[in-house]
């Protein structure tokens, strides 16, 4: 999978792929993540890619020249199967999503920022509108980092163990059951005994059961 990133801030974006799980990931060739300065696609003068909006108001807008110049430049080396564009009014990344998008061979993500961008942007360009949440953030930087993140962990061969992600909440409509490590008692506090068992089926219904019994408890609306 390939990952290009359009940002006016690729010094943010740094970091999540520098350690842990996305670094082995890149490391391992299974995922290459290639960051584009969209200053670098303005001919104005002080490397301008923002405006005042037309219609006045408070707030820069990103222009849709040096965008459209710079997914241009990236499409004409190849096909990318999304150009995802991170916006509040997205709709909210899932676990399905994800899914989804760890099977795409490349895509595009766009950072939205100051106002956001110029609608025609979103008319023309973008094939995919993604929020991280009902909340706003100063740029879509870090939610690109939570959308990368939440993709490269499903592609095969970037997990140590390629079940755990078949595990974790949301992949089958529930949030995942209470875990547990060593010691077996601490302070009094001691594991379900089903868990130190070694009976397998016993331990798979429990964990069942307490999926759904959690997800009731925190998350009823999943269930809907």
């Amino acid at each position: 999978m390939r990952i290009d990133i359009i940002t006016v801030l690729p010094e943010l974006l740094k970091s999540p792929f520098e350690a842990s799980i996305l670094k082995r990931a890149i490391e391992k060739g299974l995922v290459e993540v290639h960051m584009h300065n969209l200053r670098d696609f303005t001919d104005r003068s002080y490397n301008q890619v923002d405006d005042y909006q037309f219609g006045g108001g408070a707030g820069m807008v990103l222009m849709i020249e040096p965008i459209d110049k710079c997914i241009s430049t990236l499409k004409a080396e190849r096909a990318y199967d999304e150009v995802i564009y991170m916006t509040p009014d997205g709709t909210t990344l899932n676990q399905k999503t994800a899914n989804s998008l760890s099977l795409c061979k490349n895509i595009i993500i766009l950072c939205g920022h100051y106002k956001g961008v110029d609608q025609r942007v979103r008319d023309l360009l973008i094939t995919k509108e993604i929020s991280v949440g009902d909340y706003v953030l100063s740029g879509g930087e870090l939610g690109a980092a939570i959308v990368c993140d939440a993709v490269i962990r499903l592609i095969p061969g970037v997990l140590n163990n390629e079940t755990s992600a078949l595990t974790d909440s949301f992949q089958d409509g529930l949030l995942a059951p209470p875990v547990y490590t060593r010691p077996s008692d601490y302070k009094g506090m001691k594991v379900p005994d089903v868990l130190l068992s070694g009976n397998f089926p016993k331990i798979e219904e429990w964990r069942e059961e307490a999926a759904q019994k959690r997800t009731e408890e925190l998350r009823p609306d999943l269930l809907e």
